[in-house]
């Protein structure tokens, strides 16, 4: 979705993918070409343990056992009181999205290149990709995708699919897409598909 960068002189590119499809591998190759990614998912774990006042009010929605005895987050505990509480996890997201946002407008302001990447799980879900200038979708077959997830993290095939069943169908995605990078064979295959849609993205910018 080509919308013009919020940024002056900056263009976004918005990655994004379901669990286990391999978004972050992705993120990893582009930033190896010498790009700038942000990693939504990573602050958003830093800022709960940081700010003050995103602690205060999580605690206040979640409870005292949203933090550890060493005033860490809770992540385990969290998960499990939003999982299968929709209401809940709407209101925990209006507490920590807009600290990331202001975080990554920070941080892109802080960058020098042309084209910035932002990775986050939930870039349509969010209707973050209407302020992006492309978006790039990283997918693959579900049976994939768990079985990676299964390995990664040690779940069951069942604890995986009620993950998967819960975010925004694959279709869905492909639709709103700029760029899909299927992800389905070898990291190498994925490198060489990520470095083909970089070269498309600088030769649009021609």
């Amino acid at each position: 979705m080509e919308a013009g960068s919020l940024h002056t002189g900056k263009k976004i590119i918005g990655i994004t993918g379901g669990i286990g499809s391999g978004k972050s591998t992705v993120s990893k190759f582009i930033e190896e070409l010498g790009f700038p990614v942000y990693d939504s998912d990573f602050w958003a774990k830093e800022l709960v343990n940081v700010d003050e006042n995103l602690k205060s009010r999580i605690i206040e929605l979640l409870g005292e056992e949203s933090y550890d005895e060493n005033g860490k987050y809770n992540r385990k505990f969290v998960a499990e009181k939003v999982f299968d509480h929709q209401e809940l996890l709407l209101q925990l997201n209006q507490i920590i999205h807009p600290a990331v946002k202001i975080n990554f407008e920070n941080w892109v302001n802080a960058q020098t290149a042309e084209f910035v990447f932002k990775e986050t799980a939930l870039l349509f879900e969010l209707k973050l990709n209407e302020s992006c200038y492309q978006s790039i979708l990283v997918t693959a077959d579900e049976n994939i995708r768990i079985k990676r997830v299964m390995d990664r993290d040690g779940r069951t095939y069942r604890e995986v699919k009620e993950i998967i069943d819960k975010q925004m169908p694959e279709t869905d995605k492909v639709k709103l897409a700029d760029f899909v990078i299927q992800n389905n064979t070898d990291l190498e295959s994925l490198k060489e598909f990520t470095h083909q849609v970089i070269d498309d993205l600088q030769r649009m910018d021609l």
